[in-house]
């Protein structure tokens, strides 16, 4: 994947600017890089930049702790030798959900350093995740060993839409509490470095692309089914932003136009029928204590049959506006992810069927439909792979 996904820490770079050609050439040498050391001499001669500019570049990665350098002899001469720290840069990936949190922290050959989930509990605000966030990092980078200089940043995804215009988190959040708050500024000012945020469900479609099985794949939607239903999209090769950046609120779609009212103020909405929060309120009926998600895969695995009927009329529903998304964007593969993964085919069969049902054959025969093979990582790894594109490191195609 080439292209860079668009963040709310700042306002699109003219292209033509000194820093987008900074950057650009820094990912030119970290791309050579990735092959193993070179000489200064050496990534001047393959990357056709000139020897200040790789001279320059070279100094910066080694100011933020990307790569390391040490005096060599090449051909009779002293030369300055380069290589990439895949210790010493490390991204952190944050992802706050309605009820949980979750953090990792990978390397630069996206692999996983350290992680863990903690439950925060229903209806906190912001200023009580962002701390949560702030305790758990300091953990895993103290268990681990890593020193906060090696951060190159950190990567957060919300549970809801964001007004990249400025930066705070937009109405229709399952997080209303943080609704109106700049949450890119209060991470960055706790966190003291750069941090880029995005909606969950993009950063779900961006782990596809990076740390999952689909990083060849130019046209993707990642479908996140929680508390809110959300679709990320990767359209030709890049993450889809639309004109504010709200784009993907499938949950927000029609299915009964008398249904239930749903948060948005609209009725029948897709989230009323197939999100876990009204699984949850179905199945708890007559229980001594409100089901989880946990709850709702182990008794649908086991068979029991009111489960089984209220997975398979949320898959249908689901698949139902799948379909008409698959008709307007021809996606190559739909994967399915969430706290519902555990599924597997009992989830995806009825999607399946709705999909196929209300898309045109010739779409719904085509477009791959799978379950998500990262589980409820995918948004947090999604962050991290973010860290590093906006470094410019993309991940080698041989890992």
């Amino acid at each position: 994947m080439s292209a860079t996904p668009r963040s709310t820490r700042s306002n699109p770079k003219n292209p033509g600017s000194q820093s987008a050609l900074r950057q650009l050439n820094q990912q030119r040498i970290i791309e050579t890089l990735m092959g193993g050391p070179a000489t200064q001499a050496e990534l001047s001669r393959q990357t056709g930049l000139s020897t200040a500019t790789v001279s320059n570049i070279v100094k910066i990665m080694q100011d933020s702790g990307l790569a390391s350098t040490e005096p060599i002899t090449s051909s009779g001469r002293r030369a300055l030798n380069v290589r990439l720290n895949s210790n010493g840069a490390v991204a952190v990936g944050i992802d706050f959900g309605r009820r949980h949190l979750r953090v990792v922290l990978a390397s630069l050959s996206y692999h996983v350093i350290a992680e863990e989930s903690v439950m925060l509990p229903l209806g906190h605000q912001s200023e009580e995740g962002i701390q949560a966030a702030v305790v758990l990092l300091e953990k895993l980078l103290r268990e681990s060993g890593v020193d906060r200089s090696a951060v190159v940043g950190a990567g957060v995804g919300i549970p809801g839409p964001i007004d990249r215009r400025t930066g705070t988190v937009a109405q229709g959040a399952i997080l209303p509490e943080w609704v109106g708050i700049n949450i890119l500024q209060h991470l960055e000012e706790t966190l003291k470095f750069p941090v880029y945020v995005d909606n969950d469900a993009n950063l779900g479609a961006w782990s596809e692309v990076t740390w999952g099985p689909h990083t060849g794949v130019s046209n993707l939607m990642f479908l996140k089914i929680g508390s809110g239903i959300g679709a990320g999209l990767i359209l030709n090769g890049a993450p889809y932003y639309g004109n504010i950046g709200i784009t993907g609120e499938i949950g927000h779609a029609t299915i009964h136009e008398q249904g239930l009212v749903c948060r948005c103020g609209n009725r029948g909405c897709l989230e009323t029928i197939a999100s876990t929060t009204t699984m949850i309120e179905l199945l708890s009926r007559g229980e001594d204590r409100p089901l989880t998600p946990a709850d709702i895969v182990r008794k649908a695995l086991a068979r029991d049959p009111a489960t089984l009927r209220v997975v398979d009329d949320a898959g249908l529903a689901v698949g139902r506006a799948l379909g008409n998304v698959a008709n307007l964007i021809n996606p190559e593969v739909i994967v399915v992810g969430g706290p519902l993964a555990g599924l597997g085919n009992l989830l995806l069969e009825p999607i399946r069927r709705g999909l196929v049902r209300h898309a045109v054959p010739v779409i719904g025969e085509t477009t791959a439909l799978t379950m998500s093979s990262l589980g409820d990582r995918a948004e947090a790894l999604g962050a991290a792979a973010l860290v590093f594109q906006y470094a410019g490191i993309r991940r080698a195609q041989t890992d």
